[in-house]
């Protein structure tokens, strides 16, 4: 039978190949965006929408009360809404853990209950791994986490798992990268310009997430996972700077790169400014001090065997792949531009 998925915050990077992958496998796809949310990347005609006001519990009850006819619901809910970067950090409880307490009491109180509902978070909730032995993290980590984006997402993770009757699943992936994905966009663009900018002198273990993999993951654990149970997603393989340096280079045909290693109190320092520089004009950092404490961390390895074991968890691309990708929409991306700025001139 086919499946009615609602996917919340599908408006952005994520969101959009998690739309697309529900149409992929042929379910009845809603998307719920707020009114100014573009929706560049959800253009299917297929897709139905649905607008809230997460600030407004009215509102978002009657929107999802009026999206579907009296007694029927959406068999799974993806909640994908999220802020990683804020200019006052107060609104990382508003928006990460707020609004999803909201949806969810929203949903309990009109009897929309989904039989699944999946929450993203992030690795960033358990905080620093083991930064000696570089033991990859596994569902036994203990959340601790050290920046206030993760705190915010271990109250959500914590808010589901005290929810009684509710059948959710979280997610936790590693950093994920490709078409569309703006931080990482930054590092390929620096080395495109022939320069490599790594932070500390310890080796450091990357890992990643081509983004269609945790797409597929996302409708993989929903049709065969555990409820109640939190599953860590990246590619089965870790990778230094170096080795991600190499891959870019290899893809953007750059026979020559730069690495410069940035000590960690520079980096600090570098952090602070960017951070109030933002505060003063009111847009949020991509550099600010959560960011240096995730930069900081040495080791960022991670076990997949529950994902294996409980819903045939086997990402499709490894970086070489998923960064040859992601430099092809970059290209595309400079192409378009380059265009558009020719008719502009004319």
């Amino acid at each position: 039978m086919m499946k009615r998925v609602l996917i919340i915050g599908a408006g952005g990077f994520i969101g959009g190949f998690i739309a697309a992958e529900s149409l992929r496998r042929g379910y009845e796809t809603w998307v719920a965006v707020r009114e100014s949310t573009s929706r560049r990347f959800l253009d299917d005609p297929r897709l139905h929408f649905v607008v809230l006001d997460y600030d407004d519990p009215v509102q978002m009850q009657q929107a999802l009360s009026d999206a579907l006819p009296v007694g029927e619901k959406w068999d799974w809910i993806v909640y994908n809404l999220g802020a990683t970067k804020v200019t006052n950090y107060f609104d990382f409880n508003r928006i990460n853990y707020m609004y999803l307490k909201s949806v969810v009491e929203t949903l309990k109180a009109i009897d929309k209950v989904p039989e699944r509902f999946l929450y993203m978070s992030s690795l960033s909730a358990l905080g620093p791994g083991d930064e000696k032995g570089y033991a990859p993290y596994t569902s036994r980590n203990i959340p601790n986490p050290n920046t206030r984006y993760g705190l915010s997402k271990v109250k959500s993770e914590t808010f589901l798992a005290m929810t009684p009757d509710f059948p959710w699943i979280i997610f936790r992936p590693t950093g994920v990268y490709g078409p569309h994905e703006r931080d990482y966009l930054m590092m390929i663009k620096s080395i495109d310009r022939h320069w490599d900018f790594g932070v500390g002198y310890r080796k450091q273990m990357l890992t990643f997430i081509y983004v269609s993999d945790l797409a597929a993951a996302v409708f993989d654990a929903l049709q065969r996972g555990k409820t109640g149970k939190s599953y860590l997603i990246s590619e089965p393989k870790a990778y230094t700077q170096s080795q991600f340096r190499r891959i870019v280079a290899r893809e953007l045909d750059k026979k020559w790169v730069i690495p410069v290693r940035l000590p960690l109190w520079a980096v600090k320092i570098a952090s602070i400014v960017a951070e109030k520089y933002g505060v003063a004009k009111m847009k949020p950092s991509t550099l600010n001090s959560d960011k240096y404490k995730i930069m900081k961390q040495r080791n960022w390895n991670v076990d997949v065997s529950d994902a294996v074991a409980d819903f045939g968890f086997n990402p499709q691309f490894d970086l070489e792949r998923g960064i040859k990708a992601t430099v092809e929409a970059y290209r595309k991306e400079q192409a378009e531009e380059k265009e558009a700025n020719k008719k502009l001139k004319k």
